[in-house]
């Protein structure tokens, strides 16, 4: 079975939040779609781990107004920096604890995510969504890169001191507001000197174009898809695809639903074909090396055929199904993640 490693999941979010264990993560639970032995049956290796801070006192996304034919949720408030590190805190405590237990592998360098990749412990990159819980003289990144960090999305969808996010909007493209901020491309090329992988999704169209021309890593857009084919503000146009093409990175397909339907809306029926539409169009534009798989698991509705990490039997199966062979099957699956964070940790 081809192992398959994922470029985003909020598994440390549920767990911050109290609503999944360690133990829990260990022995199988029905309260989320990430534990190990679904993971072992489906040949899901493990992927980037998400730090992400709530805005205090907001709920979550209106899942409701996101199965209508047109939406446009509004962003919620800036995250107050203290508050951001604290709740980083406990995330990082999360994944120490599933480290401690042997079922996650830190991993910091591309050999090591290769040889974890293969190995029991589920394979594991350190990110964080959202760029709150850092200051204006970087400080944080100093412990936060000795706790593991090497993936870093300067912001969700709400605003930051560095940039602007895009938001849950249908129709839509990301070309809305300004670029980074100074400070934003300040981080930027303190990210690039301390090789940590610098992420696009929820980022704007003008951040996205300002990281281009300021990075000298390759692109990645961690959990992001095709605008072409859904038109949601959070998918990527060909532009912006181009770019990331151009700079040899890579987009991981996200398995939300809101971003997989050409209709947009986030509910769980969506055949396979949609996410193979995606598929098509991401290979035409960035080529067999710059393509995996981002599944926002614990963080999305995944389609109900695939509806947790044990889904990846079913999506090998597709892709079988729909021509792809061997060796473009291991690129998808885990070998283009490991090629772009070499170049990126190198």
């Amino acid at each position: 079975m081809i192992p398959v490693f994922d470029g985003h999941n909020d598994l440390l979010l549920k767990m911050s939040l109290g609503r999944i264990t360690a133990e829990d993560v260990r022995d199988g639970h029905t309260l989320g779609q990430i534990d190990i032995p679904r993971a072992r049956a489906g040949g899901w290796a493990g992927g980037f781990f998400a730090l992400y801070v709530p805005t205090p006192g907001v709920a979550g996304m209106d899942i409701s107004a996101m199965q209508q034919n047109r939406y446009d949720l509004p962003l919620p408030p800036a995250v107050d920096h203290d508050h951001a590190v604290e709740r980083v805190k406990v995330g990082i405590e999360h994944f120490q604890t599933l480290c401690d237990m042997g079922l996650l592998m830190r991993c910091t360098d591309a050999d090591a995510l290769e040889k974890a990749i293969h190995d029991q412990p589920l394979a594991a990159v350190l990110h964080m969504e959202g760029a709150e819980a850092i200051g204006p003289d970087f400080a944080e990144l100093d412990w936060l890169y000795d706790a593991g960090l090497r993936s870093l999305g300067p912001v969700w969808s709400r605003p930051t001191a560095y940039g602007h996010g895009v938001p849950f909007r249908y129709p839509s493209d990301s070309d809305i507001g300004p670029g980074l901020t100074e400070a934003g491309k300040a981080l930027v090329k303190e990210c690039n000197r301390r090789k940590i992988m610098v992420d696009l999704s929820h980022l704007n169209m003008a951040g996205l174009r300002d990281i281009a021309e300021i990075s000298d890593a390759p692109l990645v857009a961690t959990h992001s898809n095709a605008h072409a084919v859904t038109p949601s503000a959070r998918n990527l146009s060909d532009e912006e695809l181009r770019l990331i093409a151009e700079s040899g990175g890579m987009v991981g397909i996200n398995f939300g639903t809101c971003f997989l339907r050409p209709d947009g809306k986030f509910v769980e029926e969506s055949p396979v074909e949609n996410l193979l539409s995606h598929l098509d169009h991401l290979l035409s534009i960035l080529g067999e090396d710059g393509v995996g798989f981002g599944s926002d698991f614990d963080g999305a509705r995944v389609p109900d055929w695939m509806s947790d990490v044990g889904g990846m039997v079913p999506l090998r199966e597709a892709l079988e199904d729909h021509g792809i062979g061997t060796d473009l099957m291991e690129k998808l699956c885990w070998r283009n993640w490991v090629r772009v964070l070499r170049q990126t940790w190198a």
